[in-house]
């Protein structure tokens, strides 16, 4: 779901705090439920649209991943907020799907507010919760679409690649973060191909039709700005706090985030400015296209000025004009408005106007 192009269709505005109200487009597919749970040696994954079915799976002295795709169902919401003893202020922030980002702690848990983001012909972001419980279980909520960003971390859980399986619950958090911003740097890579493409088009063709791009690509450029900004505090914030449920090993994993952030950040700035030099560039190549169309039209009338004069003052019929008695008067007249002529472009190519 496209969360800047679909406008929410539900007000919160005159409700009280804590009310779970799903701010999204109206939708009525099921919502999918996914339980990855593991440790060192053993691994278990389900998927399904029945949260008893995967709870009655749940084993203690493992690690649990349950990852909600849908947040339009606020029942389901509730429920798991019941049964995770998660505050209904968090629980509206889940579903408030133009939540800003933000990370916040409670007694039992904390949560991690951010943004999926993707890139097609424009930059969608859909909503994500990771909620870190203090029973080694890490709760997700999403939007559904055709996929999303945590497919590198199922397959390293499932081969047992790296060090996930042998940390803890914050650990996996941290690299489902990780991955969410991962997937920023490809968004950035095709916005970045997308901007040299239209650089060159500007240069060579100065087309009307790359200046609506161009202007398309600065708002997305803004959009993208205001999603990935506030991740930084959202990290810095995860960093300083002094919750038991993030361990001290993890604040160096945590750093290095805050650090890919960033770049993002300075790459994004680094895009908004060039978009508004080749703005600037199309602007003045198209001012000096037309200086050049005023300057040639400027010479041809300075030329023409003068011959206009001679043929109206000629073209007076008074009957006391002696030069329209003259034998060879027409050819006279021609010869000086032919020698004007050469001789005010010969002073043009002297001022190198020409």
């Amino acid at each position: 779901m496209s969360y800047k192009r679909n406008k929410s269709k539900k007000k919160k505005a005159f409700v009280p705090p804590g009310t779970v109200m799903y701010s999204g487009i109206e939708r009525t597919d099921r919502v999918k439920i996914s339980l990855v749970e593991y440790n060192e040696t053993d691994f278990f994954e389900l998927e399904s649209f029945d949260l008893s079915d995967c709870l009655s799976h749940v084993k203690p002295n493992m690690v649990k991943w349950i990852n909600v795709e849908g947040l339009h169902s606020t029942d389901l919401i509730e429920k798991i907020g019941k049964l995770y003893h998660i505050h209904p202020l968090t629980l509206e922030d889940v579903a408030h799907v133009e939540q800003r980002p933000k990370f916040e702690e409670y007694e039992h848990y904390v949560v991690s507010i951010m943004k999926m983001i993707s890139y097609t012909t424009q930059v969608n972001a859909e909503q994500l919760a990771v909620i870190l419980c203090d029973n080694q279980t890490v709760i997700t909520f999403q939007e559904p679409s055709n996929g999303d960003a945590f497919d590198i971390i199922r397959t390293r859980l499932r081969l047992n690649k790296g060090k996930i399986r042998k940390l803890s619950a914050d650990y996996l958090a941290y690299s489902l973060m990780d991955a969410v911003v991962d997937a920023y740097f490809s968004v950035i890579e095709k916005i970045g191909d997308k901007v040299e493409e239209i650089e060159e088009g500007i240069i060579t063709q100065s087309d009307e039709k790359l200046l609506l791009e161009l202007y398309h690509l600065k708002r997305e450029m803004i959009f993208l700005r205001k999603q990935v900004w506030p991740m930084r505090d959202m990290i810095n914030n995860m960093i300083r706090s002094e919750t038991v449920l993030i361990n001290q090993s993890s604040d160096l994993y945590l750093r290095d985030l805050s650090d890919h952030v960033t770049r993002i950040i300075d790459t994004v700035e680094t895009y908004r400015d060039l978009l508004s030099g080749i703005m600037d560039i199309y602007l003045s190549t198209n001012a000096n296209k037309m200086n050049e169309v005023m300057k040639v039209l400027t010479m041809m009338s300075t030329i023409f000025i003068p011959i206009t004069f001679i043929v109206g003052v000629y073209g007076m019929n008074f009957d006391n004009m002696p030069e329209l008695r003259t034998q060879n008067g027409y050819y006279y007249t021609w010869g000086v408005m032919i020698l004007m002529v050469f001789g005010l472009l010969f002073y043009f190519k002297k001022k190198k106007w020409l």
